[in-house]
């Protein structure tokens, strides 16, 4: 994470529109004809696993003991299509969509936090359907997509956090490194909402240089990872000049529970923060070009940090954010691209220049790797390497400057 950092009000992960158009999530218990999906602590389970294209409804009851949320994912089970949430335990209510043809996962989220249970393939058969509806009120829904896919997110970061944290303290360090990029993935797809939230950001995931450069205690996940990755005695900073070891030692038993428990409260601040009506304000006053402007912003952390190896100084793990922050941008891209192609010649060329270089940025990483099952770390990268990455990214970044002025027109 580099200096000066932008403080952007708002970043985007979401849903291609074209897998959603329309999503109402009702209280009433039973809609004529609906799938039903009964929550448990522990399962999911939906009557059927397919449905015909067009208005889809799935009447959710919660026959568990904590309120529950219902997803319907899309075919890369990251993306929301769809989601109903606040189910209380004892109580239904149905989740309304027209659904294009496609395959897709549904899962619930007993407590509304972390991974889901229940998760379950869905297929959606027929023909595609003809979106209709407002522009408005399709704008909306993609807002409304993406706040839900930032909850989830931080739903899935906090108990993550904790589990980090709880090997960090204990001193199994190995199993606390092993964590750290994966752990980071869901905070580097929406880190432009903590960006945007005064100190939050900088007390979660700023790097030393840029603390002492700014006067702020240094805390939080690069605080930690200088303990997971103790610095080299011949090491730098990385400001390039400071040696890493000097006046350095690593963390006390004391100090490691300081810094552990501090992350996990910032982060529940973060997850405070998404879950209230302050967040949805902010969302529904910037609109579609919140999440344009946030698709190019990801991408900004990536030119500013993640491609020069400055983020993950110690660990080197940075093409794990660096493909986290590229997902982030391309599920932004994804709720408003209709909208751009819907703009003559220009904006249909735009969008397709726009898929080209995501699909070109996303084949160069899955030569080092993946999110999945890790990824070289940047240190064995060569320079023709980090080249190619920076070409591609460079040249995704120039149409992708021009989104919001075509989605706004």
């Amino acid at each position: 994470m580099t200096n000066p950092r932008h403080l952007v009000r708002v970043a985007a992960l979401g849903t291609a529109a074209l897998l959603l158009s329309g999503c109402v999530a009702k209280t009433d218990a039973s809609a004529t004809g609906a799938l039903t999906v009964s929550s448990t602590a522990d399962g999911c389970a939906v009557s059927q696993a397919t449905a015909s294209s067009g208005t889809v409804a799935f009447d959710v009851t919660n026959r568990g003991d904590e309120v529950t949320e219902f997803y319907l994912l899309a075919e890369d089970g990251l993306r929301i299509v769809g989601e109903v949430e606040n189910i209380a335990p004892g109580a239904s209510r149905t989740l309304t969509l027209v659904a294009q043809p496609g395959d897709y996962f549904t899962l619930c989220k007993p407590g509304m936090v972390g991974d889901g249970v229940g998760r379950a393939s869905f297929t959606v058969t027929g023909d595609e359907v003809a979106v209709g509806g407002a522009d408005a009120e399709q704008k909306q829904r993609a807002v409304d997509l993406y706040a839900a896919f930032v909850k989830d997110q931080v739903g899935q970061l906090l108990p993550a956090v904790e589990t980090f944290v709880t090997a960090y303290q204990t001193g199994d360090d190995a199993a606390a490194r092993e964590q750290f990029p994966e752990v980071r993935a869901s905070y580097e797809r929406i880190e432009p909402v903590a960006e945007a939230l005064g100190d939050l950001d900088p007390r979660i995931d700023y790097r030393e240089v840029d603390a002492v450069a700014e006067g702020l205690d240094w805390t939080g996940f690069h605080r930690i990872e200088k303990d997971l990755w103790v610095p080299a005695k011949d090491a730098l900073n990385a400001d390039g000049e400071t040696p890493a070891w000097q006046d350095w030692a690593p963390s006390t038993p004391d100090e490691r529970r300081g810094y552990g428990d501090q992350l996990i409260a910032d982060v529940q601040e973060l997850y405070d923060y998404v879950h209230s009506a302050e967040f949805q304000t902010a969302l529904d006053a910037q609109g579609v070009a919140g999440l344009s402007n946030g698709a190019r912003a990801l991408l900004d952390e990536v030119a500013t940090g993640k491609i020069t190896g400055e983020e993950d100084w110690w660990s080197g793990t940075d093409l794990w954010d660096f493909a986290a922050n590229v997902e982030g941008s391309k599920m932004a891209f994804s709720l408003v691209e209709d909208f751009a192609a819907s703009k003559g010649d220009d904006g249909a060329a735009l969008v397709e220049e726009i898929d080209a270089g995501y699909a070109d940025l996303e084949a160069a990483l899955a030569q080092h790797g993946s999110l999945a099952d890790g990824f070289r770390t940047f240190t064995e990268l060569t320079d023709a390497d980090k080249r190619e990455l920076t070409d591609l990214l460079n040249a995704l970044a120039e149409p992708i400057s021009q989104l919001t002025v075509t989605v706004l027109e």
